[in-house]
């Protein structure tokens, strides 16, 4: 990098443009993912120069950024063409609620923040643990949480964590910890079988469907079917591994569970 703390920086996936408005760095940005959405005011700020698995590259590189942030392996061909053009370029590729914490921490300490990333980071810390304390003791209701439909794929780790903390159980545990979607696709028989209780779903980019979910073939046998509990979390909420995820998300996945065993205390 040739300059510290870097003074031109372009974020290719929206949680690091997050993470920089909360530690209140967002003047060092000069470029965004077209998916960039968190806070509002990005999408008049910022120019867009990408898609997730497409960039426009001379786009960037017309804005002389010092560093270029992208996320997991999907980004490897746009970072590896910019390393090519000379570009400084930090590939993150967290999968958990661990390496999201991380990512927030090393964000702040490469534009000079170490302190404040280190308190957005405990801040986060402490709310996860207050919100595990209050569902600790709560009966843990199965939910399926579906990434994509075409084909199915199941939540990936932190999602699965977060359900976890809200107070559900993950059906598909084991598949969490595949960070490749492709390894974490279920067929119809397997979530049949699950029979959770709760189904959540989020289709980066495209409307979830709870009627088309539910017409799905034996997935009448499925309790959460039988019961209306199919709730849509909106993907920039929970698809992206940053302090959305962290809290919007987490709200939405401990609000749906909620509302299922309150209907059946009652």
């Amino acid at each position: 990098m040739n300059v510290f703390p870097p003074k031109r920086i372009v974020c290719l996936t929206e949680e690091t443009v997050e993470t920089l408005y909360l530690l209140g760095e967002q003047s060092r940005i000069v470029g965004v993912s077209g998916y960039a959405v968190r806070p509002k005011q990005v999408r008049k700020e910022k120019p867009r120069v990408s898609a997730f698995t497409s960039a426009d590259i001379p786009k960037i590189l017309a804005l002389e950024p010092d560093l270029v942030l992208t996320f997991s392996d999907l980004q490897a061909e746009i970072a590896a063409e910019l390393i090519r053009s000379g570009v400084m370029v930090v590939a993150y590729n967290r999968r958990s609620i661990s390496g999201i914490l991380s990512m927030i921490r090393h964000l702040g300490a490469t534009v000079g923040q170490i302190s404040h990333a280190a308190q957005l980071a405990e801040q986060y810390e402490k709310r996860l643990a207050a919100i595990r304390r209050q569902t600790k003791e709560s009966r843990r209701p199965g939910v399926y949480f579906e990434e994509w439909d075409e084909p199915m794929i199941s939540g990936i780790k932190w999602v699965s964590e977060l359900v976890e903390i809200a107070g559900g159980e993950d059906v598909f545990p084991k598949l969490a910890n595949e960070g490749g979607a492709a390894n974490r696709v279920v067929t119809s028989d397997q979530v049949i079988n699950a029979a959770p209780d709760i189904i959540l779903a989020s289709w980066c980019g495209k409307k979830v469907r709870p009627e088309k979910i539910a017409a799905r073939p034996g997935w009448d046998a499925i309790p959460a079917v039988q019961n209306g509990r199919i709730f849509e979390i909106k993907s920039p909420l929970i698809l992206q591994p940053g302090p959305a995820a962290l809290t919007d998300g987490l709200d939405a996945i401990f609000d749906a569970i909620s509302t299922v065993q309150h209907r059946e205390d009652a």
